[in-house]
């Protein structure tokens, strides 16, 4: 397989396989234990909008220091940084010192790691490999999540969340290993024309938070719900969903790589809106939602490659990737924080999560029109 080729791409495929271990066991129980901490339906959805909206306080701070130190000592001080927070988030109980804290270690560490890696992914790729190397990333990193929800929820019940984020820290701090053999990458201090080049991926990006917050954020609390708010069978749906996932990654980013994009994103965007709407009638139903959880996978398997294909090879073509995924970053989490604040509002109002769930079809829709209409589907290799 030719896309394995690239040493660099593999090390930062192999990270992202350790941390998606990390976010399985942890990462994935985080709003789930939010709403078991004490904080309602809407409380939690304003917390997720509110740590979206907090990284636009950090991210004007990470294109000087990637031009002084370079994109990886500031990846692996932000993978670091998510680390602490793990275990700081336990400590939660509801809306006191400690979830300020967490919000103080969690928002840099966030907003750091994903513009730093996403802009470290798309220099050190290939485009004429670039959707096979996705592909591989998110199987690697489906494969390695399947177990980890199981165990996850079984700690939470037998151990205590405690013991949970502990070891989800250890496990991201772990994860930098792969990275410290890799090359670094140095950012230009000045870049003329950067952020005009990144307004098409910016405006693909805000779509594509939209489409994550329902898809996504108010699914993860509906499904927690629909289950009774057990952690052992919520858990047990996103091991499944994992597996699933696992094998259609490779299978669509190879099919991008054969010239196949625009067929890719056809496939993507029907599965997409077919998933969301069985998603969106799963509601107290829960054999339903697992099933729609595990057709979820199918989105991520074939959603990531299809988009993010096109928008890592226009960040390599323009005079700064980092900037470029400043902007993209930036414009995810306006459409995602949205969508969240939105949910918050409908869900207040007496809606069901149902109705908060069918927003993620206007980011689905919007991503499909913006990569086929525009200058993004000519960088399908």
């Amino acid at each position: 397989m030719s896309f394995f080729g690239n040493s660099a791409i593999n090390r930062v495929n192999i990270h992202y396989a350790i941390q998606a271990i990390a976010a399985g066991a942890g990462g994935v129980f985080i709003l789930a234990f939010l709403l078991r901490a004490g904080f309602s339906v809407p409380a939690t959805l304003v917390i997720q909008a509110g740590l979206v909206a907090a990284r636009f306080v950090v991210r004007p701070i990470v294109p000087p220091l990637a031009a002084r130190f370079g994109l990886k000592p500031l990846l692996i001080a932000a993978i670091l940084l998510e680390a602490a927070a793990y275990p700081i988030l336990s400590l939660v109980k509801g809306p006191d010192l400690m979830l300020f804290l967490w919000f103080a270690v969690a928002t840099p560490g966030s907003v750091i790691y994903w513009t730093c890696f996403h802009a470290y992914f798309a220099s050190l790729g290939d485009a004429e490999h670039r959707g096979g190397q996705i592909g591989a990333r998110e199987a690697m990193g489906a494969l390695s999540g399947i177990l980890a929800p199981l165990v996850g929820g079984w700690v939470l019940v037998t151990g205590g969340p405690l013991i949970l984020f502990a070891a989800a820290g250890v496990l991201q701090a772990l994860s930098v290993l792969p990275l410290l053999g890799g090359p670094n990458v140095m950012v230009a201090r000045k870049a003329p024309g950067a952020w005009r080049a990144a307004r098409l991926g910016a405006r693909l990006m805000f779509a594509d938070g939209i489409f994550a917050g329902g898809y996504h954020h108010v699914w993860t609390i509906a499904l927690f719900v629909s289950l009774s708010e057990s952690y052992v069978a919520y858990g047990a749906a996103m091991a499944l969903a994992a597996t699933v996932g696992a094998v259609f990654s490779l299978l669509i980013g190879r099919h991008i790589d054969a010239g196949h994009g625009r067929r890719a994103l056809i496939i993507a965007t029907v599965v997409s809106i077919g998933v969301v709407l069985i998603r969106a009638e799963s509601m107290n139903l829960p054999w339903l939602a697992v099933t729609a959880n595990a057709l979820g996978a199918l989105v991520g398997g074939l959603w990531a490659p299809a988009l993010m294909t096109p928008v890592y090879n226009l960040a390599k073509a323009s005079p700064c990737a980092l900037r470029f995924h400043v902007a993209t970053e930036g414009g995810w989490d306006l459409g995602c924080g949205a969508v969240c604040l939105v949910a918050a509002g409908l869900t207040a109002a007496g809606l069901p999560l149902s109705a908060s769930i069918l927003l993620g079809l206007i980011g689905a829709a919007a991503s499909f029109a913006i990569v086929w209409r525009g200058d993004a589907a000519k960088q399908w290799a």
